[in-house]
């Protein structure tokens, strides 16, 4: 594969597959008050840009306002996917707003197979790292001018995604891009904080923290000693996981290191990773609901002690600014 280093998010990318079947809810148990939740497929269409922008929303059945985390997928992926997290944050009166962004999606893999690795590079250019990120405008632009806007707390909004969506993730929480002397803007003010799985560098810039000092929003970083990207033409190893937790301007900032795993562990596929599988899934869900509850609400007493309930399983875990 001819990767261009011009193309600053041409990641040879972060392949999280869409998934196979879906999983059942993972993370832990924060009361004995778990509000139920519905699941709902919604197709929107951006005509401004004529683009579609399907999703589904895994909504809390509260009587006052939640939280919004709006997740974004890795390449290859699809709104289906990622299901253990969004019933996670969903059973925990958080609605999750899944994304599939149809440049990138779980189209790729159709077609003829000799062609994939083309398909794959087109998808991780320039262009449709920009577009997915105004995905995630459009989105929260909708689901807050509409039926469901009264039901969700404008204010309490969070970023998350994973692989390439992670990196969608950070440009709406204000990851800086300079081309031709002007900063192309992509943030987005209602993101308060930023979940980022399995992050692969910017491709092509030598300098991620120029890149992401601009990141201030807190953020929670998770990823493994094996989550590796490995494709004809791209290697990303994972230190560049821990590099992108290292170089991110957040004041407040959470990283967790698995031992062992991989990287499409986190999706809805049950045989990567081995047996740490199911067990990351638990602890990425507590984790993710933990930083929620510390960022938007102040109450860091079930961050506090995560770490130590899920130890056996941890390589690393690192905290700055928290304390």
């Amino acid at each position: 594969m001819n990767l261009q280093r011009r193309h600053w998010l041409r990641m040879g990318t972060a392949l999280a597959l869409a998934g196979s079947l879906p999983m059942r809810a993972f993370g832990d148990t924060f009361s004995d008050d778990i509000p139920s939740f519905r699941t709902l497929d919604i197709d929107w269409e951006d005509t401004r840009r004529q683009r579609l922008v399907p999703v589904r929303l895994y909504m809390p059945q509260a009587r006052q306002s939640v939280p919004l985390v709006v997740f974004s997928h890795g390449i290859g992926g699809s709104r289906l996917g990622y299901t253990w997290l969004g019933q996670c944050f969903a059973r925990h009166g958080i609605a999750s707003l899944h994304l599939q962004h149809v440049g990138s999606d779980r189209q790729l893999w159709g077609g003829n197979i000799f062609n994939i690795v083309g398909r794959l590079q087109n998808a991780a250019q320039e262009g449709e790292a920009i577009a997915r990120a105004q995905d995630i405008r459009f989105a929260l632009d909708t689901l807050l001018m509409g039926d469901l806007a009264p039901r969700i707390d404008a204010n309490r909004i969070v970023a998350a995604g994973h692989s390439y969506g992670a990196n969608t993730t950070l440009l709406v929480s204000g990851a800086s891009v300079e081309r031709d002397g002007r900063v192309i803007e992509l943030r987005d003010d209602r993101v308060r904080a930023a979940i980022a799985i399995s992050a692969p560098p910017f491709y092509g810039e030598a300098e991620p923290r120029k890149i992401l000092q601009t990141v201030t929003v807190p953020s929670l970083h998770v990823t493994s000693t094996d989550d590796i990207i490995r494709i004809p033409g791209y290697y990303s190893g994972a230190d560049d996981r821990v590099a992108v937790f290292d170089a991110i301007g957040s004041e407040r900032k959470w990283l967790a290191v698995y031992a062992g795993g991989s990287h499409s562990m986190f999706t809805d596929r049950g045989n990567s990773g081995g047996a740490l599988n199911p067990k990351a899934k638990q602890a990425t869900g507590a984790l993710a609901v933990a930083f929620v509850s510390a960022v938007l609400d102040g109450d860091a007493r079930e961050i506090a002690t995560w770490a130590e309930r899920h130890a056996t399983i941890l390589a690393r875990f690192s905290v700055v600014g928290a304390g």
